[in-house]
């Protein structure tokens, strides 16, 4: 079976006909179509009211207010029923026609294809430029080499998606997440379109957000099992720095110096301080990981209605 996801945040003039498109290029196949209403503030939960009624195919998840994509995204993953999950916008920039050869692609043996806007029908500036330059970053950094991470038309084994729990912006991520599990991952040139209805729900705003989400995705993918590592290593660096130059100091005054004015002593005694806490930092991380894998399950969303789910 597959599962289309697809959140949705004022986009009540595209669902019609990417529910149109969609029913055709599925025709045939086992599928359900899952929306999510990200809070939208028009008429975008009437009109995937209104579809699902009639096509009991179509699930619709509406949550209370906007939490963003990777929010809409997740709570599709939990209720899809599929084995194999395609995700994609619902502003019709992504052409549901790709779907076929995303699942073609599957089929070889890969468990993530991704989605290479390389005709990007973008503003270069705005869109496409601060994009190249993220990519490029993630994949130097994570080690997951795609071209185009924000390209949300994407086929996963479902499984991978699963026991991902996601928070913030991560959605982007996935590949370089699912990286922990052994995934493999490809990429696909797919087509994009210019958008016709409704605006772009994003940015350059959002490059600083994105540059710390990368941050984070490293630290989970090769840190998160042993934080210790991280804080302990440069809290131990910085402490050693500070004892060695209080030893230096310490030999002066023995030697008959005057230490109480040099800015040595000063700066020593801060690494020193720094060193503890960056070591006690990674001992509450540790016990904090420990907690992580027993504490319950929390959602960083609120649903206030379902249809055919």
């Amino acid at each position: 079976m597959i599962s289309v996801v697809i959140p949705a945040y004022n986009e009540e003039q595209n669902i019609p006909i990417l529910y149109q498109k969609l029913t055709q290029v599925l025709e045939g196949k086992d599928y359900e179509i899952i929306f999510v209403d990200d809070g939208s503030e028009d008429g975008t939960f009437n009109v995937l009211e209104e579809i699902a009624n009639k096509d009991k195919r179509v699930k619709v998840i509406r949550f209370k207010r906007n939490y963003g994509q990777t929010s809409a995204m997740y709570a599709g993953f939990q209720h899809a029923k599929g084995d194999v999950i395609i995700t994609m916008d619902a502003d019709l920039q992504n052409d549901p026609e790709d779907i076929p050869v995303l699942l073609e692609k599957l089929e070889e043996g890969y468990d993530i294809v991704s989605g290479w806007r390389k005709d990007r029908k973008d503003p270069f500036l705005s869109r496409r430029l601060p994009s190249m330059i993220a990519n490029w970053i993630i994949s130097k950094v994570t080690g997951v080499h795609l071209h185009d991470y924000g390209c949300t038309l994407k086929a996963y084994r479902a499984k991978l998606l699963k026991d991902l729990e996601l928070y913030g912006d991560m959605h982007r991520f996935l590949p370089a997440l699912t990286k922990r599990q052994g995934a493999k991952i490809t990429e696909i040139v797919v087509r994009h379109h210019p958008r016709i209805y409704g605006k772009s729900k994003y940015g350059i705003g959002r490059t600083i957000r994105v540059i710390l989400d990368i941050l984070l995705v490293k630290f989970l993918n090769e840190y998160i099992n042993k934080p210790m590592y991280v804080f302990g290593t440069v809290g131990f660096i910085l402490f050693s720095m500070g004892m060695l130059a209080l030893l230096y100091l310490v030999f002066l005054k023995i030697l008959g110096e005057d230490i109480g004015r040099r800015p040595l002593l000063i700066l020593s005694v801060l690494l020193i301080l720094a060193g503890i806490q960056l070591i006690s930092t990674g001992i509450l991380a540790e016990m904090m990981i420990r907690i992580y894998y027993r504490i319950k399950e929390e959602k960083p969303y609120i649903i206030e209605k379902t249809i055919n789910l």
